[in-house]
Order: C-alpha cells, then structure tokens, then sequence
C-alpha cells in the first residue's frame, strides 16, 4: 500500500498546469481532491513519475451563470456545487447528485473536474453531466477545444483527454424548468452506486443515464426516444439496459443490475413528470 516513487510541483495557476504537463506528458498526473488518484497509487495501479498538484489553483474554482448554460470551473468542489444558488435554479439535477458524493469530508476537498477527468464509471457526476448533455473545455499547448460528455467517455477510466490537457471548465445546458430525480442504490450510505440513474424530462424531451452499468457512463438513449415517441414510463424503463454493459461483481450480478435499472429507471421518470 506503498506509492512507486515520483517527484511533485505545485502549480499555482492553470497556465503553469499545463505547461508543466506539457513537459512531462504521460508521465504525469494531475493531484487535485486525490480521492480517485493516490487510492490506485497506493495499489500501484497508476505509477505516474510526476504529480502536479492543482489544488491550489483558485483560477478552475467558480460558478457562473453564461447565458444559455452554467460554466463550472473543473477545480470547484462538490460541496460547492452542491450548494450553489445558481445551480440549485438553472440545473438542480447537478446540485443534488453532488450531494450524494461521499461524506461531507470528501465533497469537501472533491472537485467536479476531478470526478470527470477519471472517468469511473460508477462515479455520480460524470453520469449526471451527460444526462444533462454538458460540454467539457480542455485546454493543452495547442489551445482549447470543446468535447462534448456523449464523446469524452472512452472505456475503463479512460477519456478523451490527451496526455498534456487539462479539463478546465464543465458547461451545463439550463434545465429551463425540467424536472428531474437523481435515483441511487447502494447497500450503505456513502458506497458506490450499485446502480444509479439520473434523469430529466420536459415534455416530450427526456435525458437519462446510468452509474455503474458498463465501462463508461451509459447515456440511454433508447428510454429518451421512447419517451420522445410517446411510450408510457413503464415501457421505455425496460428499455434502461439496451446501451448498458454491466458485469458481476461481489455486490451484484449482471441480471441483477439490469433489473435495477428498469426499477430507478422507472421511478426516476416518475418522480421527473411530476
């Protein structure tokens, strides 16, 4: 339980970051919350020769309202999120689920980008973004580029992020009056989800996607066009496993999870057409 040996720089800006990275490259990893990092180090499953710490970086921490979306500074922390008056009126749905990350010690010193950029499939917010259709902005030597959550995700803890970016910013759409519900399973308060959902719905628009229910986080698309082609709640909910890959493990097995699916599934489009 012993890291491999590396050496470490703060970063006091988010310039400095990435021209820090941008020396190092793969070699490198980003240390903001550490909750997700310095646990694989420990196991000797990440070995990164240089940590560039980023949590003093008070550039990447803010919540602003931008118009048609809420930009989000990647080094906010999820407590803030959480809390966040602006969020709690333009995507409530982020703010809820940023509640149900961890303890109150974790959402403490936890940060959004922090939670996105690791891409753990059985994490809450990187789903809860893409229900939401949020866009990332990362930034790296060459300048910025804008991906959106449906292309970050590309397999088990791994992104779009090249090895010299950084995620610097979370832009979520308003929810522009949508309702919504968060839905989480878990055996003990503050576990990982054995599965989640979160979910909106407005109309005939829906956006749903599911924590823990394949390598990356599953935006089920089949429940939104069902929903989009007039089917009832029930029926677009057997359809929450169409997308989803979900493997046994010691908490559930595959049937197992695809039967929770249709279950919050079901009841968090309920709870949103209210």
């Amino acid at each position: 339980m012993i890291p491999a040996a590396f050496d470490y720089k703060r970063a006091s800006s988010a310039a400095e970051a990435i021209s820090l990275v941008s020396q190092y490259g793969s070699d490198a990893k980003f240390l903001a919350g550490g909750h997700s990092l310095l646990p694989l180090m420990k196991l000797r499953l990440a070995q990164p020769a240089m940590l560039i710490d980023i949590g003093r970086v008070k550039d990447l921490s803010y919540i602003k309202d931008d118009g048609k979306h809420i930009a989000i500074g990647a080094l906010t922390r999820h407590m803030d999120v959480e809390t966040s008056k602006v969020l709690l009126e333009h995507a409530p749905l982020l703010s809820h689920a940023a509640g149900h990350v961890g303890d109150a010690q974790v959402r403490h010193r936890g940060t959004i980008g922090g939670s996105i950029a690791h891409a753990d499939p059985a994490s809450d917010l990187p789903a809860t973004t893409l229900a939401l259709g949020a866009t990332y902005v990362v930034q790296g030597p060459r300048g910025q580029r804008e991906i959106t959550a449906a292309n970050f995700y590309k397999g088990f803890l791994e992104s779009d992020l090249a090895a010299d970016e950084m995620l610097i910013e979370i832009r979520v759409p308003k929810m522009q009056g949508a309702g919504w519900s968060f839905q989480k399973f878990n055996r003990r308060a503050q576990d990982w989800a054995i599965v989640g959902v979160a979910a909106w719905r407005r109309k005939g628009e829906a956006g749903v996607a599911l924590v823990n229910m394949g390598s990356t986080p599953i935006l089920a698309t089949s429940v939104a066009n069902a929903i989009a082609n007039g089917s009832s709640i029930n029926d677009a909910a057997a359809m929450a496993s169409n997308e989803a890959e979900p493997q046994s493990d010691l908490n559930a097995s595959t049937e197992y999870r695809k039967h929770l699916a249709s279950v919050l599934v079901r009841r968090a489009l309920e709870a949103a057409s209210k």
